[in-house]
């Protein structure tokens, strides 16, 4: 009885395309490349979650095809926002800041295992207002508007690093770019500082026209003292001889003829003729 064959033609090798596929998808799904400025911390699903003991820098990594490589900025960022903040005196003032931050790296696991990647919106920007509330409360529209900008940074700055001081956040700046009263506040500030700059500028001079007139009063009185000190040391005696030593100078000069007689009142020589 005869039997009917059915010949399979498979290609020899054939079977290991799919052995090169998988192969490949397992490659693919192990490896991941951490770019500039990041690193990452790898999720173990069939452990414990997110492994806070290491973090993973730049480069190109191995992981496991069934975990999870989260990959976060680790360089200096920065948040700007708008405030509607009370001065001491319950003034509502606008501030517009920026904030400089960066994740800590060491710590990355636990800042995204107990705050999730989303940490920026639900812990730093909650941190930052309530820090910036704090110290804006402190001052009254005048020293927020002139001269106490940068010492609000600083406070800002230090009450935003102690809030987050255990939340694996490193705060590194704040700069507070503009603070904005209402009009009428500002221009009664502005009217305020422009006249004290103009009393100053009065005061000034008035400093400077005493300064001029004692410089005066004490020149006018040195040449007094002088004068007295000169009247009296020139006797009749100097007197006379000073007028007979300047008539001898005069009587040689070539361009004279002098001719003497007799005395004047104070016994000097009378000069007649000149040539």
């Amino acid at each position: 009885m005869a039997k009917n064959q059915i010949e399979l033609n498979i290609p020899k090798g054939s079977f290991l395309i799919p052995i090169a596929i998988i192969s490949l998808i397992f490659v693919i799904k192990s490896t991941e490349t951490i770019g500039p400025g990041e690193a990452g911390v790898i999720f173990e699903r069939f452990g414990d979650g997110i492994n806070t003991t290491k973090t993973f820098g730049e480069g190109f990594h191995i992981v496991a095809p069934w975990n999870k490589m989260i990959v976060q900025k680790v360089r200096q960022q920065s948040i700007s926002d708008q405030m509607n903040v009370l001065s001491v005196n319950g003034l509502e003032v606008r501030v517009d800041g920026t904030v400089w931050f960066r994740p800590d790296y060491n710590s990355l696991g636990n800042l995204i295992k107990t705050k999730g990647t989303n940490y920026v919106s639900d812990i730093l920007d909650p941190a930052i207002n309530a820090a910036a509330r704090s110290v804006v409360g402190r001052y009254t529209p005048e020293q927020l508007y002139s001269s106490k900008r940068d010492v609000i940074e600083q406070e800002i700055l230090e009450e935003a690093q102690d809030e987050l001081k255990d939340q694996f956040i490193i705060v590194e700046r704040v700069l507070v770019e503009d603070v904005q009263l209402p009009n009428t506040i500002r221009d009664a500030i502005e009217r305020k500082l422009k006249q004290e700059q103009e009393s100053l500028e009065y005061q000034f001079r008035i400093e400077k026209a005493e300064k001029e007139a004692e410089r005066q009063r004490i020149e006018a009185k040195g040449k007094a003292d002088a004068n007295k000190i000169l009247s009296a040391s020139l006797t009749d005696k100097i007197l006379r001889d000073k007028g007979i030593e300047a008539t001898n100078k005069l009587s040689e000069s070539p361009n004279s003829k002098v001719v003497i007689i007799g005395s004047g009142k104070s016994g000097m020589p009378i000069i007649l003729g000149n040539q």
